[in-house]
C-alpha cells in the first residue's frame, strides 16, 4: 500500500512563497508519475503539476507556469511543490498523488493514490 502525505501548506501574502512537500511510503519510486492538483470547494480537483520518478520530466498548468517548480528528491522519497509569486487565486486544498508508469497525465482519474490534502491560502 502506498501512502502519501503532504506539507507546507499556510497562509501567505500575495507575492510570497511556500514549498509544498509529499512524502511518499510503502514502495520506492521506480517508474511512477507523481503529481499534484488542487481544488476549491464548489470546484474540480486541478491538475497543477506533475514529475516522471525517473526521468525527471516535468509538466505545469498554464496557471502556475514560470510560478512553480515541481521536483523529487530520491533519498528522501520526498517531492516538493516550490509555489513562488503566489496570486490569491492559488488559494485552495493541495494534493499529492501518483500513478504508475511514465506517461505523465493531466487527469485525476489515472492517479490511483492521493495524500490528505494540505491547505494554501494566499491573502491579497
Amino acid at each position: 500500500q502506498v501512502q502519501l502525505v503532504e506539507s507546507g501548506g499556510g497562509l501567505v501574502q500575495a507575492g510570497g512563497s511556500l514549498r509544498l512537500a509529499c512524502l511518499v511510503s510503502g514502495r520506492t519510486f521506480g517508474s511512477y508519475v507523481m503529481g499534484w492538483f488542487r481544488q476549491v470547494p464548489g470546484k474540480e480537483r486541478e491538475f497543477v503539476s506533475a514529475i516522471n520518478w525517473s526521468a525527471r520530466t516535468t509538466y505545469y498548468a498554464d496557471s502556475v507556469k514560470g510560478r512553480f517548480t515541481i521536483s523529487a528528491d530520491n533519498a528522501k522519497n520526498t517531492v516538493y511543490l516550490q509555489m513562488n509569486s503566489l496570486k490569491p487565486e492559488d488559494t485552495a486544498v493541495y494534493y499529492c498523488a501518483s500513478r504508475p508508469g511514465l506517461g505523465i497525465s493531466t487527469m485525476r482519474a489515472q492517479y490511483n493514490y492521493w495524500g490528505q490534502g494540505t491547505q494554501v491560502t494566499v491573502s491579497s
